[in-house]
């Protein structure tokens, strides 16, 4: 089989063990990893897990907070040609269910906080034949690296699956893009251009390395051969510790990260003279505040899981109200509902071709006929290019409505069948209102059923039990009757108009 092509993840692991050896390429808990070390440590795991006889292309479900793991784990299924179901540890046991269900994964890895419902989940699925809680006190999976360094990897297709992140539910049910490793390294390297990134910068992990914004940034750092400080979880005193004792220069940041960071700060000396970019969404108000506050700049960006990550980036205040220019290895279009390119400074459906777009959603052949439909990736966003090549983001289009509430995606479909579950209520529309705090809240206006009763506070913790708590609505209204379309639908407009 002619390798004439190829390039892995494991391939930049061992690249930089020998150009890099001595370099820090990860920072955990108050202790540094070489990046030979790191090659060495993720040689020895992809022993172990290929020790446990799984066919190429068997999936490894990842129900973790940030960890070293992680990285361990990019290398060693890039050289044994497995895939990472990554997921989101913010779903209802639920969701993740149907995730595993989904995706039919032969091994899963948890952090201890997920180990009961890991647990329950191999009792639950013949699927999952070997389960391990990262954790030093765990003799199986410290057994993984109980093993001489793998020496031949598994040869893989750039195409290959490498992860599958479940996106939001498009018609009703949550949806797996698969990324090959390509995907990933090509969207890394033009993160790694666009934000300067060398041997001699460190980046803050704060956003969850199951995001693919969180993977794009340690990735793509780690591609560059600069330092990786991982953080377990976002906690805002403790972040700016890292960031002055490990002269962090980049971090990701979601509302209301930002904030908080900017609270934390009122009344101690922190030192982040060495911070450069702060990587994100967030409101123009804190952006600025931020940038006067450290002297470091704000970007913002466009993306999807589907595209791999960003392909727009610039400082936010750059050109106002724009998410950047489009990225060197993406071809961005503007088009109308009948596929027909629209001129410059016309709203129309964002489209996307490229190496950067995903391989498509796993099991879901009619939606990836749907999604590509004309050699296009449809992105579902509405979009504006203005003569300069920035891009305007202008909402969603309304069969892929979203809400992005602190960055993550949620769609109204989702919480609306939730809400739905309740025997008091009778109609529902759901939809992003602006937040304060989170940049986009999720408010429902309802209509309850004749004789029932209910509060905001029930049908709010509700919803909890059975979505991911993000995804709960934070604001509710109730009215007698939701208006409705001369077809007897839902007249989602007028009650946006009125409620939002």
């Amino acid at each position: 089989m002619n390798h004439l092509h190829d390039l892995t993840f494991f391939d930049i692991y061992e690249k930089n063990a020998l150009y890099k050896a001595s370099s820090v390429a990860i920072h955990w808990e108050g202790e540094d990893t070489t990046y030979a070390d790191l090659f060495l440590q993720t040689a020895k795991f992809a022993n172990g897990l290929k020790k446990l006889n799984l066919p190429a292309g068997s999936r490894i479900a990842v129900l973790c907070k940030n960890h070293p793991v992680f990285f361990h784990l990019f290398g060693a299924v890039s050289a044994l040609n497995f895939t990472l179901v990554l997921i989101n540890r913010r779903l209802s046991p639920d969701e993740v269910s149907f995730i595993i269900e989904d995706t039919t994964p032969a091994l899963i890895m948890s952090d201890k906080e997920m180990a009961d419902q890991t647990k329950a989940l191999t009792d639950s699925f013949t699927c999952l034949k070997h389960s391990f809680v990262i954790d030093e006190t765990d003799q199986d999976f410290s057994n993984l690296y109980d093993n001489p360094p793998l020496v031949t990897p598994v040869h893989c297709s750039p195409a290959d699956p490498f992860v599958i992140i479940h996106t939001a539910a498009m018609l009703g049910k949550p949806r797996g893009a698969v990324l090959g490793q390509e995907n990933i390294i090509l969207a890394n390297q033009q993160i790694i251009h666009a934000f300067k990134l060398d041997e001699t910068k460190a980046y803050l992990n704060i956003l969850p390395l199951f995001h693919i914004m969180g993977i794009n940034l340690g990735l793509g750092m780690l591609q560059a051969g600069g330092k990786n400080i991982i953080q377990e979880k976002f906690d805002p005193p403790k972040t700016l510790e890292l960031i002055q004792e490990q002269k962090v220069n980049i971090f990701g940041s979601f509302p209301p990260i930002l904030t908080n960071l900017i609270d934390a700060m009122e009344g101690n000396n922190f030192d982040v003279s060495n911070l450069e970019i702060a990587a994100g969404l967030e409101m123009p108000d804190t952006a600025k505040k931020w940038e006067t506050v450290t002297g470091s700049k704000f970007w913002t960006m466009y993306g999807q899981t589907e595209t791999s990550g960003l392909i727009t980036f610039t400082e936010y205040f750059t050109k106002a109200g724009s998410a950047g220019v489009i990225s060197s290895l993406a071809n961005v279009k503007i088009a109308d509902d009948f596929d027909t390119l629209l001129p410059v400074g016309e709203t129309g459906e964002i489209i996307v071709r490229g190496p950067l777009v995903f391989q498509g959603y796993w099991n879901a052949d009619k939606l990836n006929a749907h999604t590509f439909r004309n050699g296009w990736h449809h992105t579902g966003d509405l979009g504006m290019i203005d003569s300069d090549g920035f891009l305007f983001f202008k909402g969603r289009k309304a069969e892929k409505e979203l809400i992005k509430p602190g960055g993550e995606n949620v769609f109204p479909a989702e919480v609306e069948k939730a809400i739905l579950e309740h025997e008091a209520v009778k109609e529902v529309c759901v939809f992003g209102v602006p937040d304060p705090k989170f940049g986009e809240g999720i408010k429902a206006v309802c209509s309850l059923n004749p004789g029932a009763d209910l509060t905001k506070d029930d049908l709010i913790k509700f919803c909890g039990s059975l979505i991911a708590g993000y995804k709960k609505p934070r604001y509710i209204e109730f009215i007698n009757k939701l208006p409705k379309t001369e077809d007897g639908t839902i007249d989602r407009e007028k009650i946006k108009a009125k409620y939002a």
